[in-house]
């Protein structure tokens, strides 16, 4: 529980049965002692924060990634989504810099305040995953390795607000069908072109070693 008055959290509170008095709210009794001599009812917030540990929350890509992928040499727009976890750890923090003058916030209102950081690292992490060589097609085999570099990304900044970040897991990485069709096509006539040229080749070998003969 924190103890807010005239927007000043005042004292944090852990479980348990609590009086709440000057004597035990230091910053209160500097208040009341100079105007009321420590004898006045005054307005103030009691703000009740869950620490519980949430997990298993949903996170996705509202809109799609784009990104090159070298080794198809092919523009791409991926979508991810998957799963993630927190707990308030400083609760003063928390409700000074999140929930400020709002009513209450909820996982989802956490969730939609860091969103935009996740999906900045993560664009990140896979943008540096393709430029070390990996293809697009591949890289749903590295999920942990993307789950785990984005984690390291966020997790301090997530702490910056008062909040632990409990659990970060990549679950998958899409490519929209209409493109995975446009990619397909063009690796179809990218591979009937090194057949053709893996043809042409052999008939110059052929005709190389009919002059040796002849010769």
């Amino acid at each position: 529980v924190i103890f807010v008055k005239g927007g000043i959290a005042l004292d944090v509170f852990m479980p348990g049965t609590h009086t709440l008095i000057s004597g035990n709210i230091p910053l209160l009794r500097k208040i009341t002692n100079a105007l009321f001599d420590n004898h006045t009812p005054f307005t103030a917030e009691i703000w009740f924060i869950n620490k519980t540990v949430k997990r298993n929350l949903k996170w996705g890509t509202s809109q799609r990634i784009p990104l090159f992928d070298p080794q198809i040499g092919f523009p791409i727009n991926v979508g991810a989504f998957g799963q993630w976890g927190f707990r308030i750890d400083n609760s003063r923090s928390f409700i000074t810099q999140i929930v400020g003058a709002q009513l209450g916030v909820n996982s989802q209102k956490i969730y939609e305040y860091f969103i935009g950081e996740i999906i900045e690292k993560l664009s990140q992490t896979i943008s540096q995953f393709i430029g070390n060589g990996l293809s697009i097609f591949q890289i749903n085999a590295r999920l942990s390795d993307i789950s785990q570099t984005v984690n390291r990304a966020i997790v301090e900044e997530f702490a910056r607000f008062g909040v632990e970040l409990v659990n970060f897991t990549v679950s998958n990485i899409s490519i929209p069908p209409e493109e995975m069709k446009k990619i397909q096509n063009v690796m179809a006539k990218k591979m009937e072109m090194q057949q053709l040229e893996n043809v042409q080749i052999g008939a110059g070998y052929a005709v190389a070693k009919s002059f040796e003969v002849m010769q």
